[in-house]
C-alpha cells in the first residue's frame, strides 16, 4: 500500500519491514499447533509505536497556522460551563469537582509547540457507569451492550441482545454515535470502543463506562490515545482492587491528556488509520507466508513417511537436507520434523534391515516363555488372551523380519497409582511423580516442581513404587503425556491419574519410550475413546497395537533418532537465537524512535 507524503515514520516503517514481519514469539499459553500460537510480535510493536507516536505529536508535521490547542481548550470549558447553566434542560450535566492543575514535573514529556495537557475530565461532558440487567436473548426492545458484544473494535448489532429497561430509566444509558466505552474491570480492563454509525436504541452494561466527549473534541483522536502506551500505562496505575483490577470514574477523570490543535487532531487520526491498514496488510502477508511455508514442510514430510523403499527415502531425504536452514525456521516446523523421525523409526524406515538379525518372532517366543516361567514362580500373574490385532489396526506394512504385537505382549506390568495420598504429603521424603511432572511429545520428567510423601511401610501404595526404565503415561486429562523413570531416580510413586507400564527385561531399551511418543502412538492416545471421557484404560494401553522390530535394529533405532534429535534441537537452538535477536531489534526501534 503507497504512502501519500512519505514522513520519517513511513521510513522507519518501510526500511524496516523485515524486522516487523519477522520479529515472531511464541505465545506463553500455546500449547499444540501451528500459526495461531504464535504472536507477530514485530507488527504488535509497529502498532504500539504509531499510536505513542500519535500521541507524542511525532506522527505527523505540525502546522503553524493550525489553532494552537489553548483556544480549543478554552472553546471546550465554554461548552462546558453552557452546559451546566442548562440544569433542569435536556443535555444537563452535573457540576463536577474542578481537577488539580497538571504540574511542569508531572508532564509524562515534552509536547509540540501549540499542544497542551489537560486532564481526561476536562474533556468530557460525562463519565458514566453501565446500566445493571440481564441479557434477554430472542428478544426485542433495548439492546444490552456487554464488553463480549465488542471483538476487535467492532459490534455486531444483530447479535446483541435485549433487557428489560422501561424507555424512561434508559435515558441515561443510551448510546450515541462519538461515545467511548471503557471496560472496567476484569481481565478486559481498559479496552475501549468508539460508538460509531448506532441505528438501534441500545444501553451499556455495568462493566463498562462511558466517556461522552465535549463536541469540539475528535472522539477518533481520543480513541488513538486509548491504544496508546501512556494510557495503558496511568490505567494500569490507577486500577484498583485485591483481586480482579478495576478502574473508576475519578481516576478516568484524572488521566494525563496530550491535546493537539483541531486540524492536527484530525491529521493524526487520517496518518493511524493509514499506517493501520498498512499493519494489517504486514500482518496478512506474513499469516499467508507462514501457512504456505507450514504446507510446504508438511508436504516434504509426507514424501518422507510414503517413500516406498530405502533407495527412494535416500533421494527424498537427500532433497529435504539440502534446503534444512530455509524449511525449519519455525518452532513447528522443526517439531514437525521431529515427529517424522518417531514415524519413520516405528515404520522400519529410518535404518536398514539387517537379514542377520534374529527376527521378532524370536522375541516374542523368548517374552511369552520367560513370562510362563514367571506365572510358574507365581511372580506373574497369568493375563487374559488378548483380541487378535485385525488388518484395519495394522496401519501400515512392516519390513520382514518385524512384528505387529500389543503392549501387553512385551509388558511385565500395567497399573495405576493408588488414591488417597494427600495424607502423605511431607516436605521431604519419597518423590511423587504427579501428571504435572509428565511431558507431552517427550518422555523426558519435568522436575521444575517436585512433591514428596511419607507412605507407610507396606501400606497399599508400594505396589507402584517406581524403578529404572519405567514409563509413566497420563491417563486422564490430556492422555498420552510420558515419563521415563531415569537410574538413581530414588523412591517414588504415583496416583490413579497415571499409568505405570513396565517392559520385560528383553524390552528394557530406549527403543519403546521412542514408539510411544511417536505420531502412531499418539493416534491411539487421542482415537475415539472408549469409556469416560478424556480418560484412556489401563486395558486401552495394555492393547495399543506396536509395531516390534528385532532387538538389534531397536539399538539401531535409537541410535539414528538420537542422532536426528541432535540435529533438531541444533536448528531449534539456532531458531531461537535469531527470534531473540529479531525481538531485540524491534524493540531497539521503537525505543530509538521514542
Amino acid at each position: 500500500m503507497p504512502l501519500d507524503n512519505p514522513s520519517p515514520v513511513a521510513s522507519l516503517i518501510t526500511d524496516h519491514i523485515d524486522i516487523w514481519t519477522s520479529a515472531i514469539k511464541r505465545k506463553s499459553s500455546a500449547g499444540r499447533g501451528s500459526n495461531k500460537k504464535i504472536e507477530l510480535y514485530g507488527i504488535k510493536k509497529l502498532r504500539e509505536l504509531i499510536l505513542e507516536l500519535a500521541v507524542r505529536g511525532k506522527l505527523v508535521a505540525q502546522d503553524a497556522n493550525d489553532e494552537p490547542a489553548s483556544v480549543l481548550l478554552e472553546r471546550i470549558a465554554e461548552e462546558k460551563a453552557q452546559l451546566l447553566s442548562n440544569q433542569g434542560k435536556v443535555g444537563k450535566i452535573k457540576k463536577p469537582k474542578k481537577l488539580p492543575e497538571i504540574t511542569e514535573d508531572e508532564k509524562p514529556f515534552e509536547l509540540p509547540k501549540g499542544w497542551e495537557w489537560v486532564k481526561l475530565g476536562n474533556l468530557s461532558s460525562d463519565i458514566h457507569y453501565g446500566y445493571t440487567a440481564s441479557a434477554m436473548q430472542d428478544s426485542e426492545g433495548i439492546r444490552l451492550l456487554r464488553i463480549t458484544d465488542i471483538q476487535d473494535d467492532k459490534v455486531n448489532w444483530s447479535t446483541v441482545p435485549a433487557c428489560e429497561v422501561t424507555p424512561e430509566k434508559a435515558k441515561s444509558y443510551l448510546l450515541e454515535n462519538n461515545d467511548i466505552l471503557l471496560a472496567r474491570t476484569g481481565g478486559t480492563i481498559g479496552k475501549s470502543y468508539l460508538v460509531e454509525n448506532i441505528d438501534v436504541e441500545a444501553v451499556f452494561a455495568s462493566y463498562l463506562i462511558r466517556v461522552r466527549k465535549i463536541e469540539s473534541m475528535s472522539a477518533p483522536y481520543i480513541k488513538v490515545y486509548l491504544g496508546s502506551q501512556l494510557y495503558w500505562k496511568q490505567l494500569y496505575a490507577n486500577s484498583a482492587g485485591t483481586g480482579q483490577p478495576n478502574v473508576n470514574a475519578t481516576a478516568l477523570k484524572s488521566l494525563f491528556f496530550p491535546v493537539a490543535p483541531t486540524e492536527e487532531q484530525h491529521r493524526i487520526v487520517a496518518k493511524v488509520d493509514e499506517l493501520m491498514a498498512l499493519c494489517d496488510q504486514l500482518e496478512a502477508q506474513t499469516e499467508s507466508s507462514l501457512d504456505a511455508h507450514q504446507t510446504l514442510v508438511t508436504v516434504l514430510l509426507d514424501t518422507l513417511v510414503n517413500s516406498q523403499n530405502a533407495d527412494e527415502l535416500a533421494e527424498n531425504w537427500t532433497r529435504l537436507s539440502d534446503h534444512f536452514d530455509t524449511l525449519f525456521t519455525t518452532e513447528h516446523s522443526i517439531n514437525q520434523l521431529k515427529q517424522t523421525v518417531l514415524q519413520l523409526a516405528v515404520m522400519g524406515k529410518l535404518v536398514p534391515q539387517d537379514p542377520n538379525d534374529e527376527p521378532a518372532s524370536v522375541l516374542l517366543e523368548r517374552i511369552a516363555a520367560a513370562k510362563e516361567q514367571l506365572i510358574k514362580d507365581k511372580k506373574f500373574k497369568k493375563q487374559k488372551p488378548l483380541p487378535p490385532i485385525s488388518e484395519d489396526e495394522k496401519r501400515f506394512g512392516l519390513p520382514k523380519g518385524w512384528e505387529w504385537c500389543r503392549v501387553w505382549d512385551i509388558a511385565e506390568l500395567i497399573t495405576s497409582g493408588s488414591r488417597d495420598w494427600a495424607k502423605y504429603y511431607s516436605e521431604s521424603g519419597a518423590i511423587f511423580v504427579t501428571m504435572g511432572n509428565l511431558a507431552r511429545g517427550d518422555y523426558k520428567l519435568r522436575l521444575e516442581t517436585i512433591r514428596y510423601v511419607a507412605p507407610p511401610i507396606g501400606g497399599e501404595g508400594s505396589r507402584t513404587k517406581l524403578s529404572k526404565d519405567d514409563l509413566l503415561i497420563s491417563i486422564t486429562g490430556d492422555v498420552g503425556n510420558l515419563g521415563l523413570i531415569p537410574a538413581n531416580f530414588g523412591e517414588a510413586y504415583i496416583n490413579q491419574h497415571t499409568c505405570l507400564l513396565r517392559f520385560m527385561p528383553e524390552c528394557l531399551n530406549r527403543y519403546f519410550p521412542e514408539l510411544m511418543r511417536s505420531p502412531m502412538a499418539r493416534f491411539q492416545f487421542e482415537a475415539p475413546q472408549r469409556g469416560i471421557k478424556n480418560s484412556f484404560r489401563l486395558g486401552d494401553v495394555g492393547e495399543m497395537v506396536i509395531p516390534l522390530p528385532p532387538t538389534e535394529e531397536q539399538h539401531r533405532i535409537v541410535a539414528k533418532v538420537d542422532e536426528l534429535m541432535k540435529l533438531c534441537d541444533q536448528l531449534k537452538t539456532r531458531l531461537n537465537d535469531a527470534q531473540t535477536t529479531q525481538l531485540q531489534l524491534a524493540d531497539a526501534l521503537v525505543e530509538q524512535a521514542l
